[in-house]
Order: C-alpha cells, then structure tokens, then sequence
C-alpha cells in the first residue's frame, strides 16, 4: 500500500465521512503549486474556495504571521491588544464602512449578519418583536450552521436537521420582480450572494445588484452581500458588488481575509447598523484576535495596491477566452467573473467528479459541484504559463 493509501485509508477510518476529498493528500505548497505525499505536484485550481486568494505559502503573510506568533497570539476580547485597532480602522476604510465586528469563519460572519439584521429592524425599523423575516435567494450557500441550513434548497446541506429556524423566505436568485413580492413591512434584509459560488459561478442578469440596491433603500431594508467567496479580488475588484457600482449596508467577508493561513471573518456595516450592538450581546473568544488581525492587516495592504485585482481582471479575461472556445462541444456552458468560473461539462463526457479525478490525473486540481459542474479558481499569483498549462490539461482530458 503507498502512502497515500495508508493516509487515506486512516483518515477514512478515524474521521466523519462529512466530506468526499479527491484521492490525493497534500505535503507542501508553493504559489498556486501543491506537492503530495509521494512528491508529484499539482496546479491548485481552486484555492481554497477563494481562502488562498494570494496563494500557499505567502512570504509576506507568513513573516507577518511570525512576527506576531512571537508576541501574543490570543487575549480573547477580555482585553484590548495592539492590532485590533488597526485591523478595524483599516477593514472599515477598504470597505468604506464605519465600523468592523470581526469573528473567525464565514458561516460565523453569516450567522453574526443575521442577528445584526434581526436586532436593527426590532431596535430601529420597528418590527414587532419575533416577525423579522429576510428574504435570501435559491441555490445559495452562506454556510452550514443549523439556522443557515434552514434556508437552503440544497438538500444534501439542508435534509434531516430540523426543526428549522423559522424568519426567512427564499425567491428565485436574479429575479427582482419576486424579490420585489416577497418584500414586506416586517422584512429586516436581504440576503445575497454577487454571485453564486457553490452553485456553480453562478452570474446574476446585468442590474440584478442595482435592482436590489435600489429595492432594499427604498423600503427600508438592509442589503447585506456575502462576499466571503467573491470577495477581495477574486472577480477583478475588491469586491463583486463593484461591477455593478453597488455598495451593500453590510458586507460579509470572509476565506481570503486570513490569506490561507488563519480562519478569519468580519461583518462590516455602518455605525447607525452595527452600532446596535451593546457589550455582552455578541462576541467570539477568537475573533479578532492578534494573530488574526496581524494577517488580515497584511492582507488588506495587499489588497490596496491593486495588483492582485488587476491579475484577476487580466488572467480572467484570458481564462474566460479559453473556456469560452470549449462551449458547444464538451462544455455546455462558461460562467463567471475574473479568475472564477463554472464549467458546464456536457453530460456524455463524464460527471464533474469524473473530470475533476481525470484532471487530478494529469496533475490539476479543481472542485465539482452540482453533478455535471467543476468550478475554476486558481490563486490570483498564477501566472499566465501555469494557468495555460492547467486549461491544456483541460482539453486534453475533455477529448479523450
């Protein structure tokens, strides 16, 4: 038995079969390249669902989180420490926002969303106490915690956990006119994803997210946006919402906001929306802490050079060019924005796990999703002879 079969092997023994991991377990990782434990390497072409935005092995998030390592790593909010100001006061000013409430996963930021959203329209919308309702889209994905499955049309996410939390109705995604239905007096928000990740890359029509904006303003309802998955650089702007000069009441960060190396979140509104909060009433021993802030601080400088955005614009254009040359053959269909994409594979050519195991044969990995979809997210420092290599690698396996 080689090693990798004894560690998969283990692994299946001694934990929750709560995940179906491509057959290969990883060693090492350099820039958008992993080594496994028998030494052969692998292009990453997914990047952590967007969480390695920048990459594996990061010199300049490793050597800050180091640094930080060395002083002080956790204090709980107990006590103040020397980061949390900065990471604050510079979170906030990237997303032009006032105030931050950091926490560590996206499903904890996506929890933390919906009790601010629930709180503000109790406390300052004047919804009677127990009807808030938000309004969420179908095919979304914000998490797995008991509350957010209660909101899921996935079944796989959703079946056998109830009884399910109760306050939210579901529209179809990219259709203003139900939204605009679905809408009431006691509506605190709306819940949305610029674009839909695990669903498969799934773009919104042009004005969807100005529709939304316009819609949540005039009738007093918070538009909150995850972009835990589309955010920070991944679509060629800080943020998805941009394409379309849309700025959200909340936004909901996470993945790429701990660089790969720390779990980090943040909910970051306005004061007259998270000023809500009073000492007591939400917190996370880890959220925020030092070592988070530290990574999170060298990421959000990193983030305002603008480079990693340009990549994404540039590479994007270029990924999209290739995919598109596939379609009507052994792709059915290309979605997405910037170094993101969704890959329709034409049902007679094999399912997406099918093509993901071939790919990973060939030494690229990628994520299916949805039966017949893999999804394409590359780190954001591939360059451009590694991203050809990968797609190579795509054709071949599409034409075999």
């Amino acid at each position: 038995m080689s090693r990798t079969q004894d560690l998969i092997a283990s692994a299946e023994t001694h934990s929750a079969h709560n995940y179906h991991p491509l057959p290969v377990v990883v060693a090492t990782g350099d820039g958008a390249w992993l080594t496994d434990v028998e030494g052969r390497r692998y292009l990453d072409m997914l990047a952590g669902y967007s969480a390695l935005n920048f990459g594996h092995g990061n010199r300049r998030l490793l050597d800050a989180a180091r640094a930080q390592l060395e002083r002080v790593t956790l204090t709980s909010r107990a006590f103040h420490h020397d980061r949390f100001a900065a990471f604050c006061e510079q979170l906030a000013e990237l997303c032009g926002k006032e105030l931050v409430l950091p926490m560590n996963t996206g499903a904890e930021a996506v929890e933390t969303a919906v009790k601010t959203a629930r709180k503000w329209g109790y406390e300052v919308k004047g919804v009677p106490d127990g009807h808030a309702k938000i309004v969420v889209a179908a095919n979304n994905f914000h998490g797995r915690t008991t509350t957010i499955v209660s909101f899921s049309t996935d079944h796989e996410a959703r079946d056998h956990y109830g009884p399910y939390t109760p306050g939210f109705e579901i529209v179809p995604y990219g259709d203003l006119t139900a939204l605009e239905t679905a809408v009431t007096e006691n509506t605190v928000a709306v819940l949305l994803e610029p674009i839909q990740g695990e669903a498969g890359v799934l773009v919104p029509p042009a004005g969807y997210l100005q529709g939304v904006r316009e819609l949540t303003r005039r009738r007093n309802v918070l538009f909150m946006a995850d972009e835990i998955q589309s955010g920070l650089g991944r679509t060629g702007r800080t943020f998805a919402c941009e394409h379309e000069g849309v700025v959200p009441d909340v936004y909901i960060l996470g993945k790429a906001l701990g660089g790969g190396v720390v779990p980090v979140s943040a909910v970051v509104a306005d004061r007259d929306v998270l000023g809500i909060f009073k000492p007591g009433e939400h917190g996370s021993t880890f959220g925020g802490n030092p070592l988070a802030c530290a990574v999170a601080l060298e990421v959000i400088a990193m983030l305002r050079t603008g480079e990693y955005q340009q990549r994404a614009t540039e590479l994007g254009e270029h990924l999209h060019a290739e995919l598109n040359l596939l379609v009507g053959g052994a792709v059915e269909a290309v979605r997405g924005r910037g170094l993101w994409a969704g890959v329709d594979i034409a049902p007679a050519r094999g399912t997406g796990r099918e093509i993901s195991e071939k790919l990973m044969e060939r030494g690229v990995l990628v994520k299916d999703t949805h039966g017949s979809t893999i999804r394409i997210a590359p780190p954001l420092v591939i360059g451009k002879e590694d991203l050809d290599w990968g797609l190579e690698q795509l054709r071949a396996v599409l034409s075999d």
